[in-house]
């Protein structure tokens, strides 16, 4: 018998990849393509949802090509997406009417101000888990609909469809299938988390006519099969996930208490909280975790870090200081410490456990004993400390539930830096554990995908695949992990109360 394998499409804030995995969860060939950053303004981003169309028709066309596989060899596909990030189209001829607006917009602020001034910030925090905030994709739909000319004329007609990238893509793929999953509409700010449905009062407030929502399915069924691109004709799409879900997936975090963090263009951790959803009294989103199947729902909390890996690009990109992004780790290595230098990268605001979208980055603690070493190891060791804001909260809230944190679990491409690894081990006291697969976003689609085919029979499977590659433990000296800690916290607060009247948001 031919062997078989699972696609996952893991499509990103960056690139657009596709993988295929053997039965045992190991990576038989990668297809990746970058696609543009589009910048019109401070504090916007957005991506041309045909680029990503193309670039993901490529990648996949890479991926079975090198690993000379043809579509009667896949068993099923699984989908992974950049969760909060926004398109809306033309039901009728596929059109995007608006490039997608990007999860780290923050053009946004003004609608998330109206509507908490009758209510808060969290007035729809018992409905759907999640603060008002310019990450979710709610309030992105509602700009779109007020900024385009005719959008909401059509929107009112039927004429125009709302979904995040998945939705998207599903809807391309099988030639007009409209579907999410409850992960990724869990991060509309528009989904009720309890019911799992779209909830008509929220979207009255954000005056989004729900004919533009998708239907909201499992994370693991057979949606539909392939139609609009000849190399994936009749297979079935049977996963769908957001990414940080996905990972959840991937590592096996199948136990409440089980938490991973991925390292990406942000930062994400999660935490496993069991069937029913727990409100964070500490700055963190009530989302789902995942729902296989028939499966009841399971829920997480999470701590979203908006710059994590996104800084080594920007160290790369706007100030030239490598060429590449793994030649940070060697430049942070020639200087023994920080100098005293903290880097926040509030580009888009803080994310947990703050939420202040007045916060900007800063680059505080400078002398002239600071070189570009100190700046890349302060780069790096920001996203160990923003981890270690969101883990505080997250065992703040996970004692209340009597779930404890022993270990953290790490995937994505900054855990490849062995030297952020050991940092980021010693700033949180627990040891951190990279597994042998690091892709475990798309992984963990391709876990969804084949669970609803029988390609792995449950569970039990996808625990079976997952291994330790490498553990780093804390061996940094308390007394110093509390300065450090101090020094980072006296940073956030020069990042606070930047933008104002002065300042365009």
């Amino acid at each position: 018998m031919t062997e078989q394998y699972v696609l996952a499409i893991d499509q990103g804030t960056t690139s657009s990849r596709a993988i295929l995995f053997d039965h045992a969860g190991a990576i038989v060939s990668v297809g990746q393509l970058e696609h543009h950053q589009h910048l019109p303004r401070a504090g916007w981003v957005e991506h041309d949802p045909l680029e990503i169309w193309s670039a993901v028709r490529e990648a996949v066309a890479q991926a079975l090509a090198r690993a000379e596989v043809n579509k009667e060899q896949i068993a099923a596909i699984g989908i992974t997406n950049q969760r909060e990030t926004a398109v809306v189209w033309d039901r009728h001829t596929g059109r995007p009417v608006y490039n997608a607006i990007v999860w780290q917009d923050t053009r946004t602020q003004r609608i998330c101000d109206e509507l908490a001034a009758d209510g808060g910030v969290d007035r729809y925090k018992p409905i759907c888990g999640l603060p008002l905030a310019t990450y979710f994709s709610g309030p992105k739909v509602s700009w779109i609909l007020d900024n385009v000319e005719g959008a909401r004329e059509r929107a009112d007609a039927g004429d125009l469809l709302f979904g995040t990238v998945d939705s998207w893509l599903i809807w391309l793929m099988t030639d007009g299938l409209h579907v999410t999953d409850v992960t990724n509409a869990s991060r509309t700010m528009l989904m009720d988390i309890r019911t799992l449905r779209w909830d008509p009062g929220i979207c009255r407030d954000l005056r989004i006519p729900m004919s533009m929502l998708p239907d909201i399915r499992s994370s693991s069924e057979v949606y539909g099969e392939g139609r609009r691109t000849g190399l994936l004709t009749g297979v079935p799409i049977a996963g769908d996930l957001g990414d940080q879900h996905a990972a959840m997936v991937g590592q096996a975090c199948f136990t409440p208490g089980d938490a991973k963090n991925t390292y990406g263009t942000g930062c994400f951790m999660l935490i496993n909280t069991g069937a029913e959803p727990v409100t964070s009294e500490h700055g963190l989103l009530t989302t789902l975790c995942y729902q296989l199947g028939d499966e009841p729902p399971t829920y997480a909390l999470e701590g979203s870090i908006a710059v994590a890996g996104s800084l080594v690009q920007w160290l790369r990109d706007n100030l030239g200081l490598i060429e590449t992004a793994p030649q940070v780790e060697a430049l942070a290595r020639t200087v023994e410490d920080n100098g005293g230098a903290y880097f926040v990268p509030a580009f888009s605001g803080l994310f947990a456990p703050y939420w202040r979208s007045d916060a900007r980055g800063a680059l505080v603690g400078l002398t002239r004993f600071v070189n570009k070493g100190h700046i890349a190891r302060a780069a790096l060791e920001s996203t160990a400390y923003q981890t270690a804001d969101v883990m505080a909260a997250m065992l703040a809230d996970a004692a209340e539930q009597g779930v404890a944190l022993t270990e953290l679990k790490v995937d994505g491409g900054m855990t490849a830096n062995d030297a952020l690894m050991q940092f980021q081990a010693d700033i949180l006291d627990v040891s951190v554990i990279r597994p042998q697969v690091t892709e475990t976003t798309a992984l963990g689609a391709a876990y969804a995908a084949g669970l609803a085919v029988g390609f792995w029979s449950g569970k039990e499977d996808i625990r079976a695949n997952w291994a330790e590659d490498r553990r780093w433990s804390p061996t940094i000296d308390p007394e110093l992990r509390g300065k450090l800690l101090r020094g980072w916290h006296k940073a956030v607060t020069k990042s606070l109360d930047w933008v104002d009247d002065d300042v365009e948001r």
